[in-house]
């Protein structure tokens, strides 16, 4: 039993940052959502589009990203930003 108890505290150190960082992440989320970025995967998942279509909006520039290597970020004010412009208000 012991041997468990050995086994379970390096887990729950590594538990219990993660919960930091989750709560450090939320407070930067709500105070400056500019510093927010998604990567790729996470952009087409809340976006709900395809690969493709989020290489295309990026090649024909209607979203702002940046990349590093391979990878693709987008901030979150880009993302608002691009809701925002192609809104349309609901007709009364």
């Amino acid at each position: 039993m012991e041997h468990c108890k050995t086994c379970r505290e390096p887990l729950d150190n590594v538990m219990e940052r993660l919960k930091r960082l989750e709560t450090i992440l939320a407070q930067k989320q709500q105070s400056c959502p500019e510093q927010v970025f998604f990567d790729n995967q996470e952009f087409i998942q809340v976006m709900n589009i395809s690969k493709r279509t989020a290489q295309a909006w990026r090649d024909t520039g209607i979203i702002a990203y940046s990349q590093i290597g391979c990878k693709m970020y987008y901030r979150l004010t880009d993302i608002l930003a691009l809701l925002e412009k192609h809104h349309k208000p609901a007709k009364s």
